[in-house]
């Protein structure tokens, strides 16, 4: 009896024990359920007008964040070198909530919240595990962090600024720049100067966050340009990461994943590291799942997230790129599309876009603006978004003035000077942006059009559900419906029968079977003389007149890949 007594102590000891140690290398969520995580992907999709995605959450293993880690507070001396003779607590207490005022009205958050937290707090790292053992170059380049705000509330602004003196290495924090843009209180800006490293530049009049940017970037001193907004609190090692990136490349525009701090109690919640920035024809930006091409690519969940835009709050750029970019369209009022119109210019000019999964930012997103654009919210963000379509967007501006209609005819000011800008810099033309860029973002559906695809003398034709080259047979209406075929993209298709892959591999035979256009084996996207299968990237190849049509790595150069598309009239 007593030997199967220990035996059960034994048991129950070492259950106790794996059961210990598997909780603790599990993710730490600050919600009970799924649906919290759901819940602050939705949040960050809601505000400024972004769109949330929906879909499954998915949890997997590789995906988990460094367990029951928060960032540490620096002892008394610490915050005393960083701080200076700056006062925190006379700086805070001018402005507290009166009793019986409502905590959102001035702010659109939870100020008494935020009150209450003071200048910092430990936050949890959120960053997936691997990002702990992640290297950087001994010697990186400092950067200028330049910050807009008007009327911030106090504790937000200096939680800001304490968190990047705090969580960054001191040798990359040249100065911090603070542009008012006019705040009620001038003291909000000047008293924060203070601290060293602080500079304040206050706007004579409002300016908004674009032309306040550039004037901060105009008064960098540093080769790197780091862009905060007002009410964020970065998180362990969440400069390093994009430093390095933009080091290697100079061309590189980089961003944090935006973790989210809760509007009304201030907690902060991780982001998906699965997510990238996109938009609709609207121009309304959206967070989006990475396309499973890019995932099936991605070995390494620490690796970098190419995007097709950024939100825009938060990203590293190269100063000397900055300018040679243009900066900002100045012409662009208050806040809302320059996000697009920088992203579109980086691509398009010989840049690129990312986001860097071992940096994290948390930022309080709002569900309305609390302060008042001269022009109306509406206006303003038509004008600056029709001045980005009319500039870049080249034949597809069509697309955005038939999503927003209420933009035809409006003022938008002359936009001479960048169009000016973008020959200068030889940009590349919109389409090149559709087809490498953001190749996910589907043209709107017109009416078919049905075009024989001529390979040489021959016609790609059906066969049942098999697919061949024949010789081109009949002329207009008289064509054989074999060879009669309908580009709506993604789908090729005949009546109700699409092409499609039979696997993802290299020589994967082509078929044709029912059309389903939520069926990936069955996207497409012309490009040049090829037709690419959207999620392999490998091009429709005929091998031989006689062989099986294939999908094979794309060569344009290659006879059996070209395809001429000739419209049936």
């Amino acid at each position: 009896m007593r030997r199967i007594r220990a035996n059960a102590i034994a048991i129950l000891t070492v259950a106790w024990i794996l059961g210990t140690f598997y909780y603790l290398w599990q993710d730490n969520k600050p919600q009970s359920s799924a649906a919290a995580a759901s819940s602050a992907s939705q949040t960050r999709g809601r505000s400024h007008g972004q769109k949330a995605v929906s879909g499954r959450l998915e949890i997997h293993r590789d995906d988990r964040t460094i367990p029951l880690i928060v960032t540490q507070l620096p002892r008394a001396e610490q915050q005393g070198k960083l701080l200076g003779s700056f006062d925190e607590k006379d700086y805070l207490s001018r402005k507290l909530l009166k009793p019986g005022d409502d905590p959102y009205r001035d702010h659109a958050f939870n100020v008494q919240e935020s009150d209450r937290l003071g200048g910092e707090r430990a936050i949890r790292d959120t960053r997936h595990y691997r990002c702990a053992s992640m290297s950087y170059d001994a010697e990186l380049p400092s950067t200028s962090i330049i910050i807009t705000f008007h009327n911030e509330a106090r504790s937000t602004l200096l939680r800001t600024v304490k968190s990047v003196l705090m969580r960054s290495p001191p040798s990359l924090v040249q100065e911090i720049i603070l542009i008012d843009d006019f705040s009620s209180d001038p003291e909000d800006c000047q008293l924060l100067a203070q601290i060293p490293k602080v500079r304040c530049l206050r706007n004579v009049r409002r300016e908004g966050l674009i032309r306040s940017r550039v004037r901060g970037a105009n008064a960098a001193s540093a080769s790197i340009l780091t862009f905060l907004d007002s009410h964020c609190e970065v998180n362990t090692d969440w400069l390093q990461p994009m430093i390095q990136r933009v080091k290697e490349d100079h061309t590189r525009v980089v961003s944090p994943i935006i973790d989210v701090i809760s509007l009304d109690n201030f907690a902060y919640l991780a982001a998906s590291a699965d997510l990238r920035g996109g938009f609709d024809w609207s121009l309304h930006f959206k967070w989006e799942q990475i396309p499973i091409e890019q995932k099936m690519a991605r070995s390494d969940p620490t690796q970098p997230i190419r995007t097709p835009v950024i939100a825009g709050g938060i990203f590293v750029m190269d100063r000397s790129w900055f300018n040679r970019l243009g900066q900002y369209d100045t012409r662009m009022d208050i806040w809302g599309g320059e996000n697009f119109e920088l992203s579109f210019r980086v691509w398009m000019c010989g840049g690129s876009l990312e986001i860097l999964p071992c940096s994290r930012v948390g930022h309080v997103f709002r569900k309305r603006h609390p302060y008042d654009f001269p022009e109306g919210n509406a206006l303003t963000y038509i004008k600056n978004t029709r001045r980005a379509a009319e500039v870049w967007m080249d034949e597809y501006k069509q697309y955005y003035y038939s999503a927003r209609p209420s933009a035809q005819g409006k003022v938008y000011g002359s936009i001479t000077d960048r169009v000016a800008l973008r020959k200068r810099l030889n940009c590349k033309p919109f389409r090149w942006y559709m087809e490498n860029v953001y190749p996910e973002l589907r043209v709107p559906e017109q009416e078919a059009v049905t075009s024989v695809l001529r390979q040489g003398g021959l016609c790609l034709e059906a066969r049942g559900d098999s697919l061949g080259l024949g010789e081109c047979r009949g002329i207009g209406a008289t064509r054989p419906h074999s060879q009669r075929w309908e580009l709506i993209e993604p789908l090729i298709r005949q009546q109700d029968l699409c092409l499609a892959i039979s696997a993802f591999a290299p020589g994967s035979k082509v078929k044709m079977e029912p059309c389903n256009t939520k069926e990936a084996r069955q996207k497409w996207k012309p490009k040049g003389s090829v037709l690419q299968h959207l999620v392999s990237g490998l091009c429709l190849d005929s091998q031989t007149p006689m062989g099986p049509l294939v999908i094979n790595p794309c060569r344009p150069q290659v006879a059996s890949q070209s395809w001429e598309p000739q419209i049936i009239t």
